[in-house]
């Protein structure tokens, strides 16, 4: 298990509270502003997305983004059919680099509006956090801070798992997680199907857990032991 806040270019352990932007004391694009926007304290630019709509419309030409529409609106209603709500939000919120991010303790996830004006990096960008989400599920509830992987570890393509390593050299704890956040986010419905079996309480019937996860979901009264 792994209490985190998950995002696409980095790890953020802890956030501070906030009561405006005002309060932010080490300026924009920090994980002062970050932690500001996931306590839903700083609101200012950060817009809910209910279907891709809501998102293309922010850009030029937004009937670039029809091809995505169906699999990004599954992914959003299999979201908030658990509770958790998709945002879009000013770049002034994120770490230089940052593309979005999933709070496990929110339940929420924010897309930087700076980078999703292609279709494939929206996608690839929800697709990520969206699988964080369903790892939060995995460990348990969504309601829970906590996550757990999905995939045998062994299952991840190669190529992901030399990603992951290469991404996360600097926090190597992280790399479980996010080199099957890394497939899924390159993997068109992987995600979907994933939420999907949150949404519908199948997650450990359809996604077999790991033994530590088994053990730790037995520990705590989630499943019961065979």
């Amino acid at each position: 298990m792994k209490k985190f806040i998950a995002t696409c270019m980095g790890l953020m352990l802890t956030a501070p509270v906030m009561a405006d932007e005002s309060k932010i004391t080490k300026g924009l694009k920090t994980y002062d502003a970050m932690g500001c926007m996931l306590l839903q304290e700083c609101t200012d630019g950060v817009k809910k997305i209910n279907t891709m709509l809501d998102l293309s419309t922010e850009y030029e030409d937004p009937e670039r983004f029809t091809a995505v529409a169906q699999e990004f609106n599954k992914m959003v209603d299999a979201l908030a059919a658990v509770g958790s709500n998709v945002y879009l939000a000013d770049d002034k919120y994120f770490p230089i680099g940052h593309r979005g991010v999933y709070h496990t303790v929110s339940n929420h996830m924010y897309l930087n509006k700076a980078f999703m004006s292609r279709p494939h990096t929206v996608m690839s960008v929800m697709r990520h956090e969206g699988w964080h989400a369903a790892q939060d599920c995995m460990a348990g509830t969504i309601k829970n801070n906590m996550i757990a992987i999905i995939m045998d570890e062994e299952k991840v393509p190669q190529i992901w798992q030399d990603i992951a390593s290469d991404t996360y050299a600097a926090t190597p704890s992280a790399i479980p997680w996010e080199k099957e956040a890394f497939w899924a986010g390159k993997t068109e419905w992987m995600t979907q199907a994933a939420l999907e079996a949150c949404a519908a309480g199948d997650m450990w019937e359809i996604y077999e857990p790991t033994p530590m996860t088994r053990e730790w979901l037995e520990l705590n009264g989630f499943i019961t032991g065979d």
